[in-house]
């Protein structure tokens, strides 16, 4: 039996977690205050996924980057690929907070959508 320690990171407590696992088969998870932390820890053992946070080129207003984040998490191997996938990405304003700004972001099926408004700068809002 194989011992793993975590921090949940599935609400604010950040509860120490630990797994108990054989194998592939989760025994025990210990050490959490509420049913996400034995969520987080499944998950993270056998499925690990994210959120990805960035930013993006924007032309046309005197912002000069937008924040974006994917619409669902993706997985975990997959995040040096989305950010890449963003790299060249050039947004026209106005941004609006929701705007697709890449579909299916490195294959994953999951958007990248913008998650603040810019204006023009013929629109300063």
């Amino acid at each position: 039996m194989v011992k793993i320690n975590l921090i949940c990171i599935g609400c604010p407590m950040g509860c120490p977690l630990t797994i108990e696992k054989e194998g592939s088969n989760i025994l025990r998870v210990t050490g959490n205050t509420c049913p996400r932390g034995d969520a987080y820890a499944r998950k993270e053992l056998t499925n690990p996924t994210r959120i990805v946070t960035s930013t993006v080129a924007v032309e046309g207003s005197d912002v000069v980057r937008v924040s974006v984040k994917t619409r669902e998490d993706i997985p975990k191997d997959m995040i040096f690929a989305c950010v890449k996938a963003l790299k060249n990405v050039r947004l026209k304003a106005p941004v609006h907070i929701g705007d697709v700004v890449l579909e299916n972001v490195a294959g994953t099926g999951v958007d990248v959508v913008a998650t603040r408004e810019v204006y023009s700068l013929s629109d300063p809002g």
